[in-house]
């Protein structure tokens, strides 16, 4: 099995909602510590429109960002981070396909990418859907829907889990 055809069977599953505040952030970290119990390797994406910064001013990365390199790497034996510039936003395809030795990976701020998705709606925050019904693969709610995707409580990422499993044959390592 070459590189491509390896990348490309890794699942990715994007966490979206229709507006900020909406609970993504916490549906994904419960969606990975299920994930973790269950030993799969997990890679998280997170698309920020407008822009961060990891380095911390007067630190030796930032200290070589700020003399001009183009791509600066630090490595421990915990981590190893890779920071590189870039002149335009990159397609989720070519961001996705530097990951590598993961069981499966959830993106986060992709809410127009072609990757199935997983919407989050609360009530108080949201009027309606924001995704296309056939661009979901399940709804996480705190009201229940009645259109034939599958929907589960806010807090059911073990319910989630199964259904990622079954979608996509997604088993950890022992």
């Amino acid at each position: 099995m070459n590189e491509n055809d390896e990348r490309s069977q890794i699942p990715v599953i994007s966490i979206v909602g229709g507006k900020s505040n909406s609970g993504k952030t916490t549906l994904l970290e419960k969606i990975i510590r299920e994930a973790k119990h269950r030993n799969w390797r997990v890679a998280t994406l997170k698309h920020d429109v407008h822009g961060f910064e990891m380095d911390q001013p007067g630190k030796d990365t930032w200290r070589h960002t700020q003399a001009g390199a183009d791509v600066v790497a630090i490595s421990s034996p915990q981590k190893i981070a890779i920071l590189e510039k870039v002149a335009d936003d990159q397609p989720l395809d070519e961001v996705l396909a530097r990951i590598r030795d993961v069981d499966v990976i959830f993106t986060e701020g992709y809410k127009h990418g072609n990757k199935p998705k997983i919407e989050v709606f609360r009530s108080a925050v949201h009027q309606g859907l924001f995704s296309k019904p056939e661009e979901l693969m399940a709804i996480a709610s705190d009201v229940s829907f009645d259109n034939g995707i599958p929907c589960f409580g806010l807090d059911d990422a073990s319910g989630i889990c199964d259904l990622i499993e079954e979608t996509f044959g997604v088993k950890g390592k022992a």
